[in-house]
């Protein structure tokens, strides 16, 4: 069947085409070394362009279970380049196709015979040790801390009861029987979509409700789980504005629900909205071991799935992960459309959210361009900390020479370019958020807003001229010496202070001239000054009030 997107079989065909794929067919033990494995790519020091996707083909389970269907970690999103591909689009490209999509939905299109169904499991197999969920290869997402495989890459599909308005949210899902899972549905301030079903379900007294979770969907379906719609959107449209295509669809077996017909693995069945159960502890987004809480308990009522179905499975936990690159990559660009042309702050270049440790929820940085006014300056970060209430606990802005994925850098521009008296900020009166402080239990927060941007002119960076440091390289390189991992700023320039009198000075010395420019300098010596007094380049004289 033609269609302008891709499934989750055409989209590992083409990581192997673009070797953005690793393929993994020794044993692999899904409970405790599938995730670590992949875990080492995120905590290894390795680029996040090195990263690549795996594919576990032989597969056990602590007790030495072996598995038929294979396991794809980090397929979605271990690199940007693997999110592009996912999204058929350029990663450059990537702002402006979400944008149009919100803009633009297109409504699903129905067919019949879906992929999704070419295998159906419902009845008492599903309840035997071996059938059902516990048939599935999931893994264990933090071994040593988890007490179960949980469901961390599915799309988890609910109805609202009145207006029958689909929503499909990224929820986890603990196995608890060949039958029975527990579904987390966050219960913060707002309430996902999925929860807020939950609770008009139990005001209308209806004892179950109706849940589909999909495993594999086509990857431009799957992203509409982590990325943050307004409620009461259904997500198969903005889908089907990401493909400029409708997405194709079809019913479940055993609940009334439009599901992606191309997806690998359809898990039917209801929640309690009677009863709560023990889910937990588990390894959350926020970096931090999610403890035992009591959620949604849910009755399997069919399994359906492709005949050479693919488990996906996503690393999360501490940024950066999978999970936390699925969301920069959507999420940075609604804070950049927000400031720049929600709040018309033109001045603003790029909006940043530190991933490493923080996982997006807490540092943002703005990007400001050269002399961009201060009143500009703190518009955009005020704006910034009030767009979503469990982002932003820490606000920098920065200029563009500032590399806001190196850390040293930030604190570099802290250093030296704010003054705490009158550049730093407290703002009351903000939630925990997501994270390890729950905002149930009513702790107040606060943010913290830091001007970081060059006030003035600055001498340049004391690092050798690019040209000088690009020719080292290749001597480093013909050297055979270490690889390097060049992180910004790796070269010196320009920060204002500086005048091409000096830079023709510099030119001499680096050539070897340093006797010309004593030369010059002798003819520019004066009497009566203090040592230190600063020299005026376009005078050639020395400049300031101090003599002796």
């Amino acid at each position: 069947m033609t269609r302008p997107y891709h499934d989750l079989h055409q989209h590992i065909a083409i990581l192997r085409e673009r070797d953005l794929l690793i393929e993994v067919d020794i044993p692999i033990d899904k409970d405790s070394e599938m995730h670590p494995l992949v875990r080492w790519q995120f905590q290894g020091g390795m680029k996040e362009s090195e990263r690549k996707a795996f594919l576990f083909t032989n597969i056990h389970d602590g007790r030495g279970r072996k598995y038929e269907t294979p396991v794809l970690v980090g397929g979605l999103a271990a690199n940007r380049e693997i999110y592009s591909v996912g999204m058929c689009c350029p990663i450059d490209d990537v702002q402006q196709k979400w944008e149009q999509a919100i803009s633009n939905p297109i409504p699903p299109k129905f067919i019949d015979n879906a992929l999704c169904h070419e295998i159906v499991e419902t009845g008492e197999s599903l309840t035997k040790e071996g059938g059902g969920l516990d048939a599935l290869p999931i893994p264990v997402s933090t071994p040593g801390f988890d007490s179960a495989p949980t469901l961390s890459a599915g799309n988890v599909i609910t109805k609202d009861p009145d207006t029958s308005v689909q929503n499909m949210g990224t929820y986890r899902c603990a196995l608890k029987a060949p039958d029975r899972l527990v579904v987390r549905m966050a219960t913060r301030v707002g309430g996902a979509g999925g929860f807020q079903h939950y609770q008009k379900y139990q005001e209308l007294g209806i004892k179950e409700m109706p849940v589909a979770i999909v495993l594999g969907c086509p990857p431009i379906v799957a992203f509409m789980g982590p990325q943050k719609l307004p409620l009461g959107v259904d997500e198969f449209t903005v889908a089907g504005g990401l493909a400029n295509a409708p997405i194709h669809v079809t019913k479940a077996k055993t609940v009334d629900l439009t599901i992606p017909a191309e997806a690998e693995i359809i898990i039917e069945g209801f929640i309690d909205t009677t009863k709560v159960e023990p889910e937990g502890p588990f390894g959350e987004s926020h970096g931090h071991i999610a403890l035992e809480e009591y959620n949604m308990p849910m009755r399997i009522t069919a399994i359906t799935r492709r005949k050479k179905a693919v488990v996906p499975s996503y690393i999360s936990q501490v940024a950066p992960s999978e999970s936390s690159m699925i969301k920069r990559v959507a999420y940075e660009p609604l804070f950049l459309k927000h400031l720049r042309d929600e709040c018309n702050i033109k001045g603003v270049k790029k909006v940043s959210l530190h991933e490493p440790l923080t996982g997006l929820l807490r540092v943002t940085v703005v990007t400001c361009e050269e002399n961009m006014p201060h009143t500009e300056i703190w518009r955009s970060l005020y704006n910034a900390a009030f767009f979503k209430g469990d982002c932003s606990k820490i606000c920098i802005a920065v200029n563009e020479d500032i590399d806001v994925d190196n850390a040293d850098a930030l604190l570099w521009a802290i250093s030296y370019r704010s003054n705490p008296v009158k550049d730093i900020k407290t703002v009351d009166f903000r939630g925990q958020g997501h994270g390890p402080k729950r905002e149930h239990r009513g702790e107040e927060d606060s943010s913290l807003l830091i001007d970081a941007t060059m006030k003035s002119q600055m001498p340049p960076l004391a690092l050798p001229a690019k040209q000088h440091m690009q020719r080292a390289m290749e001597i480093w390189q013909e050297l055979g010496l270490p690889k390097l991992n060049v992180k910004s700023p790796w070269h010196g320039y320009s920060l204002g202070a500086w005048h091409e009198i000096w830079d023709a000075a510099g030119q001499r010395a680096a050539a070897g001239e340093y006797l010309e420019n004593g030369r010059i300098s002798a003819k520019l010596a004066v009497e009566g000054l203090k040592p230190e007094t600063k020299v005026d380049p376009d005078g050639s004289k020395a400049s300031g009030d101090e003599t002796t």
